[in-house]
């Protein structure tokens, strides 16, 4: 399917591992131009080349999207090198899972700053974007977990504000021709992710979980960057303030 994506241009936050890197992988398959960032300079530029071979312009670079003055300057770099900047995807995440305060921060500034400090960044690049082709987007990975708790974790409560702030931002810069919207997957599975690992470290409570799906397995970080980069695309373009979920039915929400 074309998405209506040449020529134009995304940012990927967290883009050289799992969701990430099938989103930015995705979007050079439609003829994207893609920037990646990361923590890891040996996997951004070993992404930086797989885009690149897909025979669209690509950049990366190791940034601590915590900084926000770091971030500021990549991205106007980035919107330079490629010529302009129509997606942002904010893909990167602590994990933390704990209830102590250490990991109440540590979710905080990495999966909610991070994301205030791109789209701050992205801002005026998306606006002109935005101005020039009527369509920009933003689009944030969530989880389920926003919606669902067991017991107390800073992990659900963060991502449930990144759902409130998308919301937000879609009603405050749809005017500007920039849409927000969020993808929250359930359980995805790849090789050196966090349910490879609990599969290795804690068969049973990966079986568990397994079972709990009615589809019988977990995602593929391919089906939840279909949702989103389709959701940042053109053939999208009146969805915005949405909540995508994306779990196979793990959950039992009603969404309405």
């Amino acid at each position: 399917m074309d998405l209506g994506l040449k020529g134009r241009n995304a940012v990927v936050l967290g883009g050289t591992r799992g969701i990430g890197r099938a989103i930015a992988t995705t979007l050079a398959a439609e003829g994207a131009g893609v920037a990646v960032c990361a923590r890891n300079a040996d996997q951004v530029t070993g992404t930086v080349s797989e885009l690149k071979a897909m025979g669209v312009k690509a950049t990366g670079a190791s940034v601590d999207i915590t900084d926000a003055s770091a971030l500021k300057s990549w991205i106007a770099d980035v919107a330079q090198k490629l010529g302009s900047l129509d997606m942002l995807f904010s893909n990167a995440g602590a994990m933390a899972q704990g209830a102590d305060a250490a990991s109440w921060e540590q979710n905080f500034r990495l999966d909610v700053l991070g994301a205030v400090n791109a789209f701050e960044a992205a801002r005026p690049f998306l606006e002109a974007g935005g101005e020039k082709t009527g369509d920009a987007a933003f689009v944030i990975i969530s989880s389920v977990s926003a919606a669902q708790a067991s017991s107390a974790s800073s992990y659900g409560p963060i991502k449930a504000a990144l759902i409130h702030m998308a919301k937000g931002l879609a009603r405050q810069y749809a005017p500007k021709k920039i849409r927000v919207n969020v993808v929250s997957p359930g359980t995805v599975y790849f090789k050196g992710g966090i349910w490879n690992m609990v599969e290795q470290n804690t068969p049973k409570r990966y079986q568990d979980t397994l079972a709990r799906n009615p589809t019988g397995r977990m995602a593929t970080p391919q089906e939840i960057a279909n949702a989103a980069v389709f959701l940042a695309s053109p053939a999208s373009s009146f969805t915005t303030g949405s909540n995508l979920v994306v779990d196979g039915a793990i959950s039992e929400r009603v969404n309405f």
